[in-house]
């Protein structure tokens, strides 16, 4: 039996993606998503808690989620939670990202939807070839 590492987030981006290119001119867009989870505690009381989650992504997707994404956007992010430890004044620092695979675009356009077109309606333009 082999394991799963799989997540699926549905929230809206907390701002617009900031797309970089490696050496070797390979995309990647990075992007912080929040999802939110809302209860009535015992007391009746309506609770909420949000949760941030810092979401990278590749090639033609990273390119397309660069090109047509915007804060505050709806996106379901389906990708592999990767942790990275490295080193600082001595002590080792972890952070958990979300490698996106596929990222749906979702809702309206976010709260600059006016200076974006809407995304091309080909599955094969969101995802580019990077699909596990």
């Amino acid at each position: 039996m082999s394991n799963i590492n799989r997540v699926q987030l549905l929230g809206n981006l907390g701002a617009s993606p900031e797309l970089t290119h490696l050496d070797n001119g390979t995309p990647v867009a990075k992007m912080s998503i929040a999802t939110n989870e809302e209860w009535t505690d015992k007391a009746g009381n309506k609770q909420q808690h949000v949760e941030w989650h810092r979401v990278t992504c590749w090639g033609k997707l990273a390119e397309n989620c660069a090109k047509y994404l915007v804060k505050g956007r709806q996106v379901l992010v389906e990708g592999k939670i990767r942790t990275r430890r490295w080193e600082k004044d001595g002590k080792n620092v972890y952070a958990t990202d979300i490698v996106a695979t596929q990222i749906h675009f979702l809702g309206s356009g976010g709260s600059d939807s006016s200076l974006r077109p809407d995304p091309p309606l080909s599955d094969a333009d969101y995802y580019g070839s990077e699909r596990s």
